[in-house]
Protein backbone atom coordinates (compact mmCIF):
# COMPACT_ATOMS: atom_id res chain seq x y z
CA UNK A 1 0.00 0.00 0.00
CA UNK A 2 1.19 3.27 -0.15
CA UNK A 3 2.19 5.36 2.69
CA UNK A 4 0.91 8.80 4.06
CA UNK A 5 3.85 9.99 6.26
CA UNK A 6 3.87 13.04 8.54
CA UNK A 7 7.04 14.58 8.37
CA UNK A 8 9.74 14.85 10.72
CA UNK A 9 8.04 14.69 14.71
CA UNK A 10 9.68 16.19 17.52
CA UNK A 11 9.10 15.27 20.79
CA UNK A 12 7.75 17.75 23.27
CA UNK A 13 8.91 17.72 26.79
CA UNK A 14 6.53 15.31 27.87
CA UNK A 15 6.95 13.47 24.57
CA UNK A 16 3.92 15.29 22.72
CA UNK A 17 5.14 15.17 19.65
CA UNK A 18 4.37 17.96 17.13
CA UNK A 19 4.15 17.11 13.60
CA UNK A 20 5.35 19.58 10.65
CA UNK A 21 3.02 20.80 8.11
CA UNK A 22 0.76 18.36 9.06
CA UNK A 23 -1.30 18.52 12.57
CA UNK A 24 -1.68 22.14 13.71
CA UNK A 25 -0.51 21.52 17.26
CA UNK A 26 1.48 23.62 19.75
CA UNK A 27 3.64 21.28 21.83
CA UNK A 28 3.02 21.20 25.58
CA UNK A 29 5.15 23.93 26.88
CA UNK A 30 6.22 22.17 30.14
CA UNK A 31 9.81 21.68 31.35
CA UNK A 32 11.81 18.69 30.68
CA UNK A 33 12.33 15.89 33.04
CA UNK A 34 14.73 16.33 35.61
CA UNK A 35 17.97 14.47 35.28
CA UNK A 36 18.63 10.96 37.17
CA UNK A 37 19.22 11.80 40.44
CA UNK A 38 22.60 10.39 42.36
CA UNK A 39 22.02 7.56 44.64
CA UNK A 40 22.96 4.38 45.84
CA UNK A 41 21.46 1.26 43.34
CA UNK A 42 20.09 -1.18 44.92
CA UNK A 43 22.17 -4.20 45.79
CA UNK A 44 23.60 -6.92 43.24
CA UNK A 45 21.41 -9.32 42.03
CA UNK A 46 22.13 -12.72 43.35
CA UNK A 47 23.64 -14.75 40.69
CA UNK A 48 20.84 -17.56 38.67
CA UNK A 49 22.31 -20.95 37.99
CA UNK A 50 20.57 -21.64 35.05
CA UNK A 51 22.12 -21.71 31.48
CA UNK A 52 22.38 -17.91 29.89
CA UNK A 53 20.08 -17.46 27.67
CA UNK A 54 20.64 -16.54 23.82
CA UNK A 55 18.64 -14.24 21.16
CA UNK A 56 18.72 -13.02 17.30
CA UNK A 57 17.51 -10.23 16.00
CA UNK A 58 14.85 -9.52 13.73
CA UNK A 59 15.28 -6.15 12.01
CA UNK A 60 12.22 -4.78 9.50
CA UNK A 61 12.82 -5.12 6.09
CA UNK A 62 13.15 -1.64 3.99
CA UNK A 63 10.87 0.52 3.76
CA UNK A 64 8.71 -0.89 6.27
CA UNK A 65 9.95 -0.15 10.22
CA UNK A 66 12.50 2.61 9.14
CA UNK A 67 11.07 5.09 11.70
CA UNK A 68 10.12 2.97 14.46
CA UNK A 69 11.29 5.24 17.55
CA UNK A 70 8.90 3.62 20.23
CA UNK A 71 8.00 0.65 18.65
CA UNK A 72 5.56 -1.49 20.63
CA UNK A 73 4.44 -5.44 19.72
CA UNK A 74 2.65 -7.59 20.95
CA UNK A 75 1.80 -11.90 20.33
CA UNK A 76 -1.66 -13.01 18.80
CA UNK A 77 -2.31 -16.67 20.78
CA UNK A 78 -4.69 -17.05 18.11
CA UNK A 79 -2.57 -17.41 14.72
CA UNK A 80 0.92 -17.07 16.48
CA UNK A 81 1.92 -13.62 14.65
CA UNK A 82 3.18 -11.01 16.38
CA UNK A 83 2.26 -7.34 15.91
CA UNK A 84 4.09 -4.44 15.92
CA UNK A 85 3.77 -0.52 15.47
CA UNK A 86 6.77 1.32 14.29
CA UNK A 87 5.36 4.87 13.84
CA UNK A 88 2.77 5.02 11.32
CA UNK A 89 3.54 1.63 10.29
CA UNK A 90 1.05 -1.16 11.99
CA UNK A 91 3.25 -4.74 10.78
CA UNK A 92 2.17 -8.17 10.90
CA UNK A 93 5.51 -10.42 11.95
CA UNK A 94 5.39 -14.59 10.53
CA UNK A 95 7.97 -16.43 11.95
CA UNK A 96 8.85 -19.60 10.94
CA UNK A 97 10.78 -22.29 13.03
CA UNK A 98 11.53 -24.61 10.10
CA UNK A 99 14.40 -23.78 10.63
CA UNK A 100 16.95 -22.34 13.60
CA UNK A 101 17.40 -19.37 14.03
CA UNK A 102 13.73 -19.11 12.25
CA UNK A 103 13.18 -17.22 9.54
CA UNK A 104 10.80 -13.84 9.79
CA UNK A 105 8.26 -12.57 7.22
CA UNK A 106 7.03 -8.95 7.67
CA UNK A 107 3.83 -7.52 6.42
CA UNK A 108 2.57 -4.43 6.45
CA UNK A 109 -0.98 -4.30 7.73
CA UNK A 110 -1.70 -0.52 8.51
CA UNK A 111 -4.72 1.28 8.22
CA UNK A 112 -5.63 4.14 6.69
CA UNK A 113 -7.09 5.91 9.85
CA UNK A 114 -4.40 4.83 11.68
CA UNK A 115 -1.32 5.41 9.24
CA UNK A 116 -1.88 9.13 8.25
CA UNK A 117 -0.68 11.09 11.00
CA UNK A 118 0.06 11.06 14.72
CA UNK A 119 1.56 12.65 18.06
CA UNK A 120 1.95 8.97 19.87
CA UNK A 121 1.57 5.56 18.64
CA UNK A 122 0.50 2.59 20.62
CA UNK A 123 -0.12 -1.14 19.54
CA UNK A 124 -1.95 -3.89 21.84
CA UNK A 125 -3.21 -7.01 21.08
CA UNK A 126 -5.07 -9.28 23.34
CA UNK A 127 -3.48 -12.19 23.49
CA UNK A 128 -6.12 -15.01 24.05
CA UNK A 129 -9.15 -13.42 22.16
CA UNK A 130 -6.22 -11.94 19.10
CA UNK A 131 -7.85 -8.25 18.68
CA UNK A 132 -5.42 -5.82 18.46
CA UNK A 133 -5.63 -1.96 19.14
CA UNK A 134 -3.78 0.84 17.48
CA UNK A 135 -3.77 3.92 18.83
CA UNK A 136 -2.14 7.45 17.50
CA UNK A 137 -2.42 10.29 19.68
CA UNK A 138 -4.54 12.94 18.33
CA UNK A 139 -4.31 15.89 20.73
CA UNK A 140 -6.56 15.21 23.66
CA UNK A 141 -8.22 12.17 21.94
CA UNK A 142 -7.05 9.19 19.80
CA UNK A 143 -7.57 7.97 16.29
CA UNK A 144 -8.40 4.38 17.40
CA UNK A 145 -8.89 1.10 15.23
CA UNK A 146 -9.16 -2.41 16.23
CA UNK A 147 -8.66 -5.99 14.20
CA UNK A 148 -9.31 -9.53 15.01
CA UNK A 149 -7.52 -10.73 11.63
CA UNK A 150 -4.28 -9.83 11.96
CA UNK A 151 -4.46 -6.12 10.11
CA UNK A 152 -6.69 -7.67 7.53
CA UNK A 153 -9.91 -5.69 8.23
CA UNK A 154 -10.44 -2.99 11.12
CA UNK A 155 -12.85 -1.25 13.22
CA UNK A 156 -12.98 2.32 13.65
CA UNK A 157 -12.82 3.22 17.18
CA UNK A 158 -14.23 5.99 19.73
CA UNK A 159 -10.77 6.33 20.26
CA UNK A 160 -10.43 7.76 23.80
CA UNK A 161 -12.54 8.23 27.12
CA UNK A 162 -13.38 11.83 28.07
CA UNK A 163 -11.66 14.05 29.49
CA UNK A 164 -8.29 12.26 28.16
CA UNK A 165 -4.74 13.79 28.11
CA UNK A 166 -3.05 15.16 25.12
CA UNK A 167 0.18 13.25 26.03
CA UNK A 168 1.89 9.74 26.20
CA UNK A 169 -1.78 7.60 25.65
CA UNK A 170 -1.70 3.78 26.72
CA UNK A 171 -4.02 1.19 25.44
CA UNK A 172 -4.36 -2.14 27.51
CA UNK A 173 -6.69 -4.66 28.71
CA UNK A 174 -7.31 -7.87 30.49
CA UNK A 175 -10.30 -9.67 32.67
CA UNK A 176 -12.30 -7.90 34.60
CA UNK A 177 -12.69 -7.98 38.33
CA UNK A 178 -14.38 -10.59 39.86
CA UNK A 179 -18.37 -9.76 40.45
CA UNK A 180 -18.08 -7.12 37.71
CA UNK A 181 -19.93 -8.39 34.55
CA UNK A 182 -18.77 -8.19 31.02
CA UNK A 183 -20.91 -7.43 28.19
CA UNK A 184 -22.00 -9.63 25.61
CA UNK A 185 -19.96 -7.72 23.03
CA UNK A 186 -16.54 -8.53 24.37
CA UNK A 187 -15.28 -10.65 27.31
CA UNK A 188 -12.39 -8.10 28.70
CA UNK A 189 -11.88 -5.06 29.35
CA UNK A 190 -9.93 -2.30 27.87
CA UNK A 191 -8.27 0.85 29.00
CA UNK A 192 -7.28 3.88 27.64
CA UNK A 193 -4.82 6.25 30.06
CA UNK A 194 -3.25 9.50 28.99
CA UNK A 195 -1.96 12.01 30.65
CA UNK A 196 -1.92 15.88 30.83
CA UNK A 197 -0.23 18.80 33.05
CA UNK A 198 -1.53 18.07 36.70
CA UNK A 199 -2.94 14.56 36.25
CA UNK A 200 -3.68 11.55 34.38
CA UNK A 201 -6.77 9.69 33.55
CA UNK A 202 -7.95 5.91 32.45
CA UNK A 203 -11.12 4.97 30.72
CA UNK A 204 -12.71 1.90 30.34
CA UNK A 205 -14.51 0.11 27.81
CA UNK A 206 -16.73 -2.80 27.97
CA UNK A 207 -17.64 -2.95 24.56
CA UNK A 208 -14.14 -4.29 23.42
CA UNK A 209 -12.77 -1.02 22.79
CA UNK A 210 -15.60 0.62 19.96
CA UNK A 211 -16.66 3.21 22.87
CA UNK A 212 -14.98 4.55 26.23
CA UNK A 213 -16.54 5.59 29.63
CA UNK A 214 -15.75 8.79 31.29
CA UNK A 215 -12.08 9.43 32.14
CA UNK A 216 -11.10 8.56 36.03
CA UNK A 217 -7.58 10.79 37.49
CA UNK A 218 -5.30 7.94 38.53
CA UNK A 219 -3.14 10.30 40.52
CA UNK A 220 -1.86 14.23 40.51
CA UNK A 221 1.31 16.29 40.75
CA UNK A 222 1.00 16.01 44.57
CA UNK A 223 1.40 12.20 43.83
CA UNK A 224 3.37 11.57 41.18
CA UNK A 225 4.48 13.36 37.80
CA UNK A 226 6.13 12.93 34.74
CA UNK A 227 4.95 10.45 31.86
CA UNK A 228 3.72 7.26 33.24
CA UNK A 229 4.38 3.92 31.55
CA UNK A 230 2.39 1.32 30.45
CA UNK A 231 -0.99 -0.14 31.40
CA UNK A 232 -1.14 -4.05 32.72
CA UNK A 233 -4.26 -5.85 33.54
CA UNK A 234 -3.44 -9.26 36.08
CA UNK A 235 -5.70 -12.25 35.62
CA UNK A 236 -8.12 -11.51 38.57
CA UNK A 237 -8.55 -7.88 36.68
CA UNK A 238 -6.53 -5.57 38.79
CA UNK A 239 -5.13 -2.90 36.44
CA UNK A 240 -1.15 -1.53 36.86
CA UNK A 241 0.17 1.72 35.86
CA UNK A 242 3.96 2.56 36.77
CA UNK A 243 5.60 5.94 37.12
CA UNK A 244 9.46 6.79 37.41
CA UNK A 245 8.19 9.74 39.77
CA UNK A 246 6.47 10.02 42.80
CA UNK A 247 7.83 12.12 45.41
CA UNK A 248 11.90 10.50 46.10
CA UNK A 249 10.87 6.98 44.85
CA UNK A 250 9.08 4.96 41.79
CA UNK A 251 5.74 3.50 41.95
CA UNK A 252 2.90 1.92 40.56
CA UNK A 253 -1.46 3.28 40.30
CA UNK A 254 -3.50 0.30 40.86
CA UNK A 255 -7.13 -0.21 40.49
CA UNK A 256 -9.11 -2.92 41.55
CA UNK A 257 -12.49 -2.02 40.81
CA UNK A 258 -11.52 -1.76 36.40
CA UNK A 259 -10.50 1.79 36.79
CA UNK A 260 -13.40 3.01 39.46
CA UNK A 261 -11.12 4.10 41.59
CA UNK A 262 -7.07 4.03 41.89
CA UNK A 263 -4.33 4.42 44.63
CA UNK A 264 -0.87 4.92 44.47
CA UNK A 265 1.65 2.40 46.08
CA UNK A 266 5.26 3.09 46.14
CA UNK A 267 8.45 1.05 45.49
CA UNK A 268 10.97 0.94 48.65
CA UNK A 269 14.41 0.62 47.22
CA UNK A 270 13.71 2.58 44.46
CA UNK A 271 15.34 6.00 43.64
CA UNK A 272 13.28 8.82 42.01
CA UNK A 273 13.65 10.19 39.44
CA UNK A 274 14.58 7.11 36.96
CA UNK A 275 15.97 8.51 33.55
CA UNK A 276 12.92 6.23 31.83
CA UNK A 277 9.40 4.56 32.13
CA UNK A 278 9.41 1.74 34.29
CA UNK A 279 7.31 -1.21 33.06
CA UNK A 280 5.04 -3.76 35.08
CA UNK A 281 4.11 -7.65 34.04
CA UNK A 282 2.05 -9.85 36.12
CA UNK A 283 2.81 -13.70 36.02
CA UNK A 284 0.03 -16.10 35.47
CA UNK A 285 -0.84 -16.39 39.53
CA UNK A 286 -1.23 -12.15 39.63
CA UNK A 287 2.70 -11.83 40.70
CA UNK A 288 3.95 -8.37 40.01
CA UNK A 289 7.51 -7.77 38.56
CA UNK A 290 8.25 -3.70 38.53
CA UNK A 291 11.50 -3.23 35.86
CA UNK A 292 13.14 0.25 36.45
CA UNK A 293 15.69 2.61 35.19
CA UNK A 294 17.26 3.34 39.57
CA UNK A 295 17.75 6.89 40.37
CA UNK A 296 21.56 5.74 40.18
CA UNK A 297 20.69 4.90 36.65
CA UNK A 298 21.35 1.15 36.69
CA UNK A 299 18.73 -1.49 36.14
CA UNK A 300 16.36 -2.67 38.59
CA UNK A 301 14.16 -4.53 39.58
CA UNK A 302 11.32 -5.48 42.49
CA UNK A 303 8.57 -8.48 43.10
CA UNK A 304 5.10 -7.91 45.04
CA UNK A 305 2.77 -10.77 45.60
CA UNK A 306 0.09 -8.53 47.30
CA UNK A 307 -0.78 -5.96 44.79
CA UNK A 308 2.01 -3.92 45.39
CA UNK A 309 1.37 -2.90 48.93
CA UNK A 310 4.55 -4.58 49.99
CA UNK A 311 7.73 -5.90 47.95
CA UNK A 312 10.53 -8.02 47.88
CA UNK A 313 13.93 -9.10 45.61
CA UNK A 314 14.49 -5.73 45.21
CA UNK A 315 18.01 -6.02 42.99
CA UNK A 316 20.00 -4.37 40.50
CA UNK A 317 19.99 -7.03 38.18
CA UNK A 318 22.96 -5.09 35.86
CA UNK A 319 25.55 -5.21 38.20
CA UNK A 320 27.19 -8.38 37.24
CA UNK A 321 27.80 -7.11 33.53
CA UNK A 322 28.91 -3.59 35.37
CA UNK A 323 25.73 -1.91 33.46
CA UNK A 324 25.61 2.15 35.12
CA UNK A 325 23.36 3.71 33.10
CA UNK A 326 19.99 2.32 31.27
CA UNK A 327 17.04 3.50 29.37
CA UNK A 328 13.92 1.85 28.16
CA UNK A 329 12.83 -0.87 30.84
CA UNK A 330 10.30 -3.15 29.69
CA UNK A 331 8.91 -6.45 31.40
CA UNK A 332 7.60 -9.97 30.03
CA UNK A 333 6.08 -12.52 32.76
CA UNK A 334 4.15 -15.79 32.38
CA UNK A 335 4.60 -18.53 35.05
CA UNK A 336 4.48 -17.39 38.62
CA UNK A 337 8.03 -17.88 39.33
CA UNK A 338 9.36 -16.28 35.86
CA UNK A 339 9.71 -13.34 34.14
CA UNK A 340 12.11 -11.33 32.05
CA UNK A 341 13.07 -7.85 32.19
CA UNK A 342 14.80 -6.56 29.07
CA UNK A 343 16.22 -2.50 28.57
CA UNK A 344 18.87 -0.92 26.79
CA UNK A 345 22.22 -0.66 28.62
CA UNK A 346 25.94 0.67 28.83
CA UNK A 347 28.79 0.20 31.13
CA UNK A 348 29.56 4.08 30.78
CA UNK A 349 28.99 5.99 33.45
CA UNK A 350 28.36 9.58 33.59
CA UNK A 351 25.46 11.53 31.94
CA UNK A 352 24.39 8.54 29.64
CA UNK A 353 21.25 9.80 28.76
CA UNK A 354 21.99 13.54 27.80
CA UNK A 355 22.24 14.64 24.15
CA UNK A 356 26.21 14.36 23.34
CA UNK A 357 26.67 12.34 20.61
CA UNK A 358 30.25 11.98 21.14
CA UNK A 359 29.70 10.23 24.38
CA UNK A 360 31.96 7.28 25.21
CA UNK A 361 28.66 5.21 25.46
CA UNK A 362 28.37 2.12 23.43
CA UNK A 363 24.30 0.92 24.38
CA UNK A 364 23.02 -3.09 23.84
CA UNK A 365 20.13 -4.44 24.56
CA UNK A 366 19.90 -6.54 27.49
CA UNK A 367 17.99 -9.12 28.67
CA UNK A 368 17.84 -10.44 32.62
CA UNK A 369 15.78 -13.72 33.60
CA UNK A 370 14.37 -15.22 36.71
CA UNK A 371 13.08 -18.46 37.21
CA UNK A 372 12.52 -18.34 40.86
CA UNK A 373 10.34 -15.25 41.73
CA UNK A 374 13.12 -12.59 41.57
CA UNK A 375 15.48 -14.13 44.01
CA UNK A 376 18.00 -14.79 41.34
CA UNK A 377 18.59 -13.62 38.12
CA UNK A 378 21.02 -14.43 34.55
CA UNK A 379 21.65 -11.47 32.49
CA UNK A 380 22.66 -11.74 28.84
CA UNK A 381 23.95 -9.24 26.19
CA UNK A 382 21.17 -9.55 23.44
CA UNK A 383 23.06 -7.81 20.90
CA UNK A 384 26.74 -8.62 22.11
CA UNK A 385 27.96 -8.07 18.22
CA UNK A 386 25.72 -4.98 16.87
CA UNK A 387 25.37 -2.50 19.41
CA UNK A 388 21.67 -0.28 19.27
CA UNK A 389 23.02 3.32 19.85
CA UNK A 390 26.49 4.87 20.31
CA UNK A 391 26.76 8.33 21.98
CA UNK A 392 23.70 9.43 24.52
CA UNK A 393 20.02 8.46 24.53
CA UNK A 394 18.65 11.38 25.41
CA UNK A 395 15.40 11.42 27.72
CA UNK A 396 15.05 15.24 28.03
CA UNK A 397 12.39 15.50 25.36
CA UNK A 398 12.57 18.79 22.86
CA UNK A 399 15.36 20.05 24.59
CA UNK A 400 17.49 17.13 22.53
CA UNK A 401 19.50 18.08 19.68
CA UNK A 402 21.17 15.29 17.93
CA UNK A 403 20.56 12.05 20.21
CA UNK A 404 16.59 11.58 20.35
CA UNK A 405 16.27 9.02 17.81
CA UNK A 406 15.09 5.93 19.98
CA UNK A 407 12.79 8.80 21.83
CA UNK A 408 11.13 7.00 25.18
CA UNK A 409 10.51 3.25 25.38
CA UNK A 410 10.83 -0.60 24.03
CA UNK A 411 8.65 -3.16 24.41
CA UNK A 412 8.65 -6.55 25.46
CA UNK A 413 5.94 -9.52 25.96
CA UNK A 414 6.02 -13.60 25.61
CA UNK A 415 5.25 -15.77 22.53
CA UNK A 416 3.20 -18.93 22.97
CA UNK A 417 5.95 -21.30 24.03
CA UNK A 418 7.57 -18.57 26.69
CA UNK A 419 10.25 -17.11 24.01
CA UNK A 420 10.92 -13.34 24.69
CA UNK A 421 10.26 -11.04 22.08
CA UNK A 422 11.90 -7.63 22.66
CA UNK A 423 10.71 -4.53 19.96
CA UNK A 424 13.19 -1.91 19.57
CA UNK A 425 14.53 0.75 17.50
CA UNK A 426 18.20 0.09 16.37
CA UNK A 427 19.82 3.05 16.43
CA UNK A 428 23.26 1.96 15.29
CA UNK A 429 23.43 0.69 11.53
CA UNK A 430 25.64 -0.13 8.64
CA UNK A 431 29.65 1.31 10.00
CA UNK A 432 28.34 2.50 13.06
CA UNK A 433 28.37 -1.31 14.43
CA UNK A 434 32.23 -1.51 13.53
CA UNK A 435 32.58 1.91 15.83
CA UNK A 436 32.18 4.05 13.09
CA UNK A 437 29.98 7.31 14.34
CA UNK A 438 25.97 6.48 15.51
CA UNK A 439 23.53 6.19 12.55
CA UNK A 440 20.97 8.22 13.96
CA UNK A 441 18.36 5.41 12.61
CA UNK A 442 15.48 3.55 14.49
CA UNK A 443 14.75 0.97 12.25
CA UNK A 444 12.13 -1.34 13.93
CA UNK A 445 13.98 -4.87 14.99
CA UNK A 446 12.42 -7.97 16.90
CA UNK A 447 14.64 -9.99 19.62
CA UNK A 448 13.64 -13.17 19.89
CA UNK A 449 14.99 -15.81 22.24
CA UNK A 450 16.97 -18.47 20.95
CA UNK A 451 17.47 -20.78 23.57
CA UNK A 452 17.55 -21.05 27.02
CA UNK A 453 14.31 -21.02 29.34
CA UNK A 454 11.50 -18.86 28.85
CA UNK A 455 8.66 -17.89 31.15
CA UNK A 456 6.60 -20.75 30.56
CA UNK A 457 8.27 -23.71 32.03
CA UNK A 458 6.11 -26.23 29.80
CA UNK A 459 8.07 -25.59 27.24
CA UNK A 460 11.89 -26.06 28.40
Amino acid sequence: MSYVTAGRCRRSPWSGWVLAGVLAAAPLLLLPPPAAAAGSAPPPAPPASATPPTYTSYPAPPPLATSAGEPSLSYDAKSGDVMFEAGLQTLRVTFDDSTSPARASWTDASYLLTSTLTLDPILYTERTTGRTFVSQLAGATSLMAYSDDGGATWTPSQGAGIPAGPDHQTVGGGPLPSGMLTTIAYPYAVYYCSQAIALASCAVSLDGGLTFGPAVPMYNLTQCGGLHGHIKVAPDGTAYVPNANCGNQQGVAVSTDAGVTWTVRLVPGSNSPGASDPSVAVASDGTLYFGFADGSGHPAVAVSHDRGQTWTNVWDVGASLGIQNTAFPAMAAGDPLRAAFAFLGTTAGGNATGDDPSFPAVWHLYVAHTYDGGATWVTVDATPNDPVQRGTICTAGTSCASTRNLLDFIDARADGKGRVLVGYADGCVGSCVAAGPNSGTALGTISRQLSGKGVFAAFD
